[in-house]
């Protein structure tokens, strides 16, 4: 497989250094993409260099997918306006070990492989160089002339900018540029990939690599993602979206592709997704004869959740999309774990209720109407009288008593009059 013609086609590519192609094309190459481990989870805007790394590995090539223990200290200005604040230690170290293990997911690491993947960290190359040695050997090759002409530099340093830029984000460039000359000395790594915003960070790299070790050095950079309606990709009104199923479960990370816009979900059916290209062309056409069926959204909702948590988490985020639509049972409800049911039922009212009166059984009637789901006795009356009122999406008659054989998660009991009205009793 062509790398660089894969990326091409699936409108991934934006820079590219000259000869990388032909060289890609003649030799089998180790490469890199750095990660920035500012929290102990990546995000989904993650997913692009991560696929990237994946498309790497299944052309033939060999990725080391570094994780910035050292650079996470320092911070990288690029595509920000003002400085961010800087980790400790102790923070950096776990954020470090869960980035690893999420990257592990989605790159063969198996060390039997051809073409195994690596994870790096950078802290374990430059935690025993002193400034003296690094100012001495690194920074007498690299011009104050070529930093200042860095975008990520000119940007920051405009005077409109009221932040300016501080010593530790200027020298940042330096030590990305380091990491390329190490791995390039270390492990014969000839290539660094990352975002359009990265390509000042990769070429001070090369150009290290020219200076300091007489050797040559490529690169190439994918473009940023961006969303047709100008609103940031990988955000929601809760904030990101995460690779962890902790801080964003496996429903709403697939609600996430299902939402996107028929423009956008165009780009992102090649873009993350590994299907071919007659496969994708085929599913846009038939996509535009019936838009209203959101073809193209189900199939990265699809390819994307097994990919990140699995098929059993696609099946259960499957099921629960399906709830809000009727199609579901007090069985399908009660398999739900307690983030996910709460998800799905997001912004639902709700009352508290003290267990003991649930372990006591509590009737239908004042369950509607002391609650205060309906106004009165006489109201739930009525909407039993209609065969309106459920219990965890099962009708129910006037006799009915909810009991704790009913509490879905060992907590929640679902009413509901009708088919959109929704009520939640939490025991407490």
């Amino acid at each position: 497989m062509n790398f660089v013609e894969e990326l091409r086609w699936r409108g991934m590519l934006h820079d590219i250094m000259p000869e990388t192609e032909e060289y890609l094309l003649k030799n089998k190459t180790t490469g890199y993409i750095g990660f920035d481990p500012t929290a102990d989870s990546l995000h989904i805007g993650s997913l692009v260099p991560i696929i990237i790394l994946m498309h790497f590995q299944k052309a033939g090539h060999n990725p080391i997918a570094l994780v910035g223990g050292a650079t996470g200290m320092v911070g990288d200005p690029s595509g920000k306006s003002d400085e961010r604040n800087l980790l400790d230690e102790e923070t950096l170290n776990k954020n470090v070990a869960g980035v690893k293990g999420q990257l592990a997911r989605f790159l063969n690491f198996d060390s039997k492989s051809d073409n195994a993947a690596e994870l790096v960290n950078n802290y374990d190359w430059m935690k025993d160089i002193s400034l003296i040695d690094f100012v001495r050997d690194v920074g007498k090759h690299i011009t104050v002339n070529y930093m200042m002409a860095k975008d990520s530099v000119k940007k920051r340093l405009d005077a409109d900018s009221q932040s300016g830029m501080s010593f530790t984000e200027f020298t940042y460039q330096l030590f990305q540029g380091y990491d390329f000359y190490h791995l390039f000395k270390e492990k014969n790594c000839v290539l660094q990939m990352g975002g359009s915003d990265q390509w000042g960070n990769i070429t001070t790299g090369t150009e290290l690599v020219r200076r300091k070790a007489q050797g040559k050095a490529y690169a190439l950079t994918c473009k940023l993602i961006t969303k047709a309606d100008g609103t940031k990709f990988g955000k929601t009104a809760g904030g990101n979206v995460w690779l962890d199923a902790n801080r964003t479960s496996p429903y709403k990370f697939y609600q996430y592709w299902l939402n996107s816009s028929d423009e956008d979900a165009e780009s992102y059916i090649k873009i993350f997704t590994f299907l071919d290209k007659e496969i994708i062309e085929a599913l846009i056409a038939e996509h535009k004869q019936a838009p209203h069926l959101r073809i193209l959204q189900k199939k990265i909702g699809e390819e994307v959740t097994k990919m990140t948590h699995g098929e059993e988490a696609y099946e259960n985020a499957i099921k629960a999309s399906n709830i809000l639509f009727g199609n579901s049972t007090a069985d399908d409800l009660k398999s739900l774990n307690e983030q996910t049911f709460l998800d799905v039922f997001d912004g639902v009212p709700q009352a508290e209720i003290e267990r003991s009166v649930i372990e006591n059984g509590l009737e239908i009637v004042p369950a509607f109407a002391e609650t205060g789901f309906l106004k009165s006795n006489g109201e739930v009356r009525r909407a039993l009288n209609e065969n309106s009122i459920s219990v965890n999406k099962e009708k129910v008659k006037e006799d009915f008593v909810i009991t704790t054989s009913d509490l879905i998660a060992d907590k929640f009991v679902l009413l509901q009059r009708g088919k959109k009205s929704y009520f939640l009793l939490k025991v407490v």
